[in-house]
């Protein structure tokens, strides 16, 4: 089969990070694969082995999810919203894709339905017809209004065979964030968490004894490495390291590097961090999708800061969740403070050790083999 992925990251890249494990999962079953993004580059994500297209590119404004900035950081423009919709069909076009699989629309990234929408139509009036999915997260920001969460329910039905929720529906069921009814159920596919194959132990064993800080690959951190680097000032005796993401992060870097003491590494994000966090006393960080299972995985003590600004709540709600598991803390943005992060990681890193969690991590390839199955059954 030939597929196609169509993702747009515009804050943090964990919306790139699950579509390209998502890739790899396809290429590796012997299908075709190519993914088409929408977000800016993001050089610490591995794309290699991936046939990559990027579309002129976007980011939010912050937080600000309907203000989206264009490639050099001005207000996207008519024309330039149009181009990246050109691009989108014209890739299309020259894929053929048997199945086109959109990241997280129609439940979310709504400011770009005009684009999804022409592709979805073109894709529905070909001849011989793709398979169309939605690949959603564990957890979704909740609608704000009824009839949001209804134009989403009118749009599965009118373009899509199936939605993939990559969950495990005895932790966190779609209806814990999105209303769930009877239309919509029987599209769901619950898939579990798309995680990366477990890492390896790191070759150099980068990370042994740190405490490792990070806020994922997008804009965001800044004052929670503040905290830290004011955190480390009481505990010279710890050793920690921020990795800072983002399109600011040589900046950020240098400003935090003259405000850290001498046990404080502060450093770029690194394609490494999943293999450094087997070797850390413990992680410090938001609660992104991918980050959670990074830890999971790894079995790293961990306090989870969610990102909350903007009322966001995907973060918060997953945290909770995983709060419950031995080594593990929430502290809400709203509670930090050098004092209040060394007492959440005097608590983590004196907790028993926890198990690494093995289960529900084979999100990717089962989503492939619910793909295949769907695509035998339509033909």
């Amino acid at each position: 089969m030939k597929v196609m992925i169509v993702v747009t990251h515009l804050l943090g890249t964990g919306h790139l990070a699950r579509a390209l494990t998502l890739a790899r999962a396809f290429k590796k079953a012997g299908h075709a694969v190519w993914v088409v993004s929408g977000g800016m580059p993001a050089a610490h994500l591995n794309c290699s082995q991936i046939t990559f297209m990027q579309l002129p590119p976007l980011r939010s404004d912050g937080v600000n999810f309907t203000k989206l900035l264009d490639a050099e950081n001005r207000i996207a423009s008519p024309q330039y919203l149009k181009a990246r919709q050109d691009s989108l069909l014209a890739n299309v076009l020259e894929v053929q894709p048997d199945v086109i699989i959109t990241e997280l629309f129609p439940f979310g990234r709504r400011v770009l339905r005009d684009e999804f929408v022409a592709m979805l139509t073109e894709a529905r009036e070909r001849p011989i017809r793709p398979l169309i999915c939605a690949s959603i997260r564990d957890i979704l920001a909740p609608p704000s209004k009824p009839a949001k969460a209804i134009a989403t329910e009118d749009m599965v039905q009118t373009f899509y065979d199936a939605v993939l929720v990559h969950s495990d529906r005895q932790i966190t069921p779609l209806e814990a964030s999105w209303p769930v009814t009877s239309k919509l159920e029987p599209y769901l596919h619950y898939t579990g968490f798309v995680a990366a194959e477990a890492p390896r132990d790191h070759p150099t064993e980068a990370g042994t004894g740190e405490i490792l800080v990070s806020a994922g690959g997008g804009d965001v951190g800044a004052e929670l490495f503040r905290q830290v680097v004011n955190a480390a000032a009481a505990r010279p005796e710890w050793h920690w390291r921020i990795l800072v993401g983002g399109q600011h992060a040589q900046e950020l870097v240098h400003q935090l590097h003259s405000e850290a003491t001498s046990n404080v590494i502060v450093e770029p994000a690194r394609a490494d961090f999943r293999q450094m966090l087997r070797h850390a006393e413990a992680s410090v960080s938001m609660c992104g999708y991918n980050t959670a299972l990074d830890i999971l995985q790894a079995g790293t003590p961990a306090v989870f800061i969610p990102f909350d600004a903007g009322g966001e709540v995907e973060q918060t709600l997953r945290a909770e969740a995983l709060a419950l598991l031995p080594g593990i803390a929430l502290l809400r943005s709203s509670d930090v403070t050098p004092t209040s992060l060394l007492k959440s990681l005097d608590l983590v890193r004196s907790s028993p050790r926890r198990s690494v969690q093995a289960t529900n991590f084979e999100g990717a390839g089962h989503s492939v083999r619910i793909i295949e199955a769907l695509a035998e059954r339509i033909k």
